[in-house]
């Protein structure tokens, strides 16, 4: 289930990284050809799929009491990823989505044409659970058909688009309505934050409405099971909207969940087949977990860190891409295999934005996740001193699964180990207190970290560091042009201007004097140099006779009101105010923009005939 909801992430990221890859040619350009390619591509995997599975079948008919669990999984998450893969291809390598451009109807509706693209990422999951259904179908109990099976890997992969669906859909929308300023703020920063901080929210609420009607629950019927579930959430005081019956994959795993942050949109789920294998104690054991969900706040704290790698993410994207560009050794392997920088820089971003999601949500998510599912466990025993009844529940899902107790996983701990600390709390009731504040722990520490991080990011992408930040980027950046192609004087004259910005003033010399011994006639270094001899502010830096001779030089090049100002300033420095005012006056007359400042330096030296 969790697997599913990265794999879509992760196909919506590859869908969302793809006009990193475009070009302005890309959109007038695009190949019918390639429509064939895909289609012989997708034939393959196809082939591959089935070919796959039916080798596993048959080893399954060769040893039908064997545990295959772990073989199928482990094929699925491999096809999983080659779906990831190819589609990548389809997106990056053959432009697919191009096929759309200058549709006005996808044009006015982005969202529509990425439902199209992730909807051909379903359509090679459903590939691969067409084909493993023949092996898989063994580990459900009583008779579930193909179309359920399929179904039912469907509906629960969904609801991870669902923010993303709500948010994209309604953002295009907001585009129709004659609101113009609320269009101008969504355009900011804070508004941007604002929007997206709001539907997050909204969707946490909201949701659990949406994917109970997806995953066609209904209330449990009255009777002695949902009394018993009545019962203990009132021994608990956990409010909910309902009791539902989830009919996951035929109704045949023994599983249960809540959802829901507040009362009003909170459901209890549990599944026929749960209902049928355990006794009563076991089912009240199985509702004072899913409370403890509840009651710890776990699905709170699951929406704080999803939201804190979305803040990460928006302010580091763009340092983060910046300082991709300039690490010049991953780009020699890339050149080494025959790709150019411009494609490598795209492919960079994108690997890092799959690979940074991939980690946060398969470590650090995964690791909240198991210490809170063992929360959830110890929450028993605050309505009995012993879990013999959920032990035994762990025992009847392994066994009825087919699992090894010690089978590990990502997002729980193994059987075996959740019922050895069960076990071990139960003769020990201080290890309960001290997982609870070793929990409270991490948790602080990650909202410091997180606290840290987003602070780092943001004094970087709008805050005082981001004038440090830009400079260094710039830097290396020129450097590496510098190496590429030494002989451009114009790459010089902005490595002056940087120093020059800088307050780095005799570095910015040297860079301009570099410049005027390949090219001596270089406008731009000229008048840079000739504006620093007249104005700097570091008087050993001055010189007035340079910067009358180089802004003359400058002015032979070109008649320009910037140049006559620096001119007018170097005549001012020479006391020859005259020139300066007549210079000024040309300047002002030339200028087609600041307007305001011509005519204040023009001022300046009249005053100073005046007086």
């Amino acid at each position: 289930m969790f697997a599913n909801f990265l794999y879509f992430i992760i196909a919506l990221v590859i869908y969302t990284t793809s006009e990193l890859f475009e070009t302005a040619d890309n959109f007038n350009n695009f190949d019918n050809s390639v429509l064939f390619d895909s289609l012989i591509i997708n034939i393959l995997f196809v082939v591959v799929c089935h070919t796959a599975f039916n080798r596993l079948r048959k080893k399954v008919d060769k040893n039908p009491y064997g545990y295959f669990d772990h073989l199928i999984n482990y094929y699925i998450s491999r096809l999983s990823t080659l779906a990831l893969i190819i589609f990548a291809v389809n997106i990056y390598g053959l432009k697919l989505n191009l096929f759309f451009s200058g549709i006005k109807f996808f044009d006015l509706v982005p969202t529509a044409e990425a439902i199209i693209f992730l909807g051909l990422f379903l359509f090679y999951l459903i590939i691969i659970w067409d084909a493993a259904y023949g092996v898989q179908k063994q580990n459900f109990a009583g008779k579930l058909s193909k179309k359920e099976f399929i179904i039912s890997n469907v509906s629960l992969s969904l609801p991870a688009l669902l923010p993303w669906f709500c948010i994209s859909i309604i953002a295009d929308l907001l585009k129709f309505l004659p609101w113009q300023g609320l269009n101008n703020f969504l355009n900011t920063t804070a508004g941007e934050i604002g929007y997206i901080s709001f539907f997050i929210v909204a969707i946490s609420i909201l949701g659990p409405v949406l994917i109970q009607k997806l995953w066609s629950c209904k209330p449990l019927e009255p009777g002695l099971a949902r009394t018993r579930i009545e019962n203990v959430c009132k021994a608990a005081r956990m409010k909910y909207a309902n009791i539902l019956k989830w009919e996951l994959f035929g109704g045949t795993m023994i599983t249960a969940g809540v959802m829901g942050l507040i009362a009003r949109f909170r459901y209890i789920l549990v599944t026929p087949a749960l209902l049928n294998s355990l006794n009563s104690d076991e089912i009240d054991a199985v509702i004072q977990h899913e409370i403890g969900h509840v009651q710890k706040y776990h699905m709170l704290f699951y929406l704080f860190f999803f939201a804190g790698f979305i803040a990460c993410n928006f302010v580091f994207f763009e340092p983060v891409m910046l300082l991709l560009y300039i690490i010049e050794p991953l780009y020699n392997l890339f050149e080494f295999i025959g790709v150019n920088k411009d494609t490598a820089h795209p492919i960079l971003i994108s690997a890092t934005l799959i690979g940074f999601f991939i980690l946060y949500f398969r470590f650090v998510f995964g690791f909240f996740m198991r210490n809170f599912e063992r929360q959830a466990d110890l929450h028993v025993y605050n309505f009995t001193h012993d879990a013999s009844p959920l032990i035994s529940t762990f025992y009847k899902i392994a066994s009825f699964s087919r699992q090894p107790i010690d089978k590990p996983n990502w997002h729980h701990f193994s059987i075996g180990q959740r019922v050895s600390f069960l076990e071990k709390c139960q003769k020990n009731p201080v290890l309960i207190h001290n997982h609870h504040l070793q929990v409270k722990k991490i948790i602080t520490g990650y909202f410091v970290l997180i606290v840290l991080l987003f602070s780092i990011g943001y004094s970087i992408n709008f805050g005082m560091a981001k004038e440090s930040f830009g400079n260094f980027i710039a830097e290396k950046i020129l450097y590496q042009q510098l190496e590429v192609n030494p002989e451009n004087s114009d790459l010089y004259a902005v490595v002056g201007d940087y120093y020059y910005n800088r307050k780095n003033y005799d570095k910015a010399i040297d860079s301009y004097e570099n410049v005027l011994r390949v090219d001596p006639e270089n406008v731009h270094a000229l008048n840079n140099l000739a504006w620093l001899f007249a104005t700097c502010p570091i008087k050993e830096f001055q010189n007035k006779n340079k910067a009358l001779e180089y802004s003359i030089r400058a002015l032979k090049q070109k008649r320009e009101a910037f140049i006559l100002d620096t001119y007018a300033q170097a005549c001012f420095i020479n006391n020859d105010i005259k020139n300066a005012i007549s210079a000024a006056q040309e300047a002002l007359y030339l200028s087609k923009d600041k307007k305001e400042y011509y005519k204040n330096q023009l001022q300046k030296f009249e005053n100073i005939l005046k007086n």
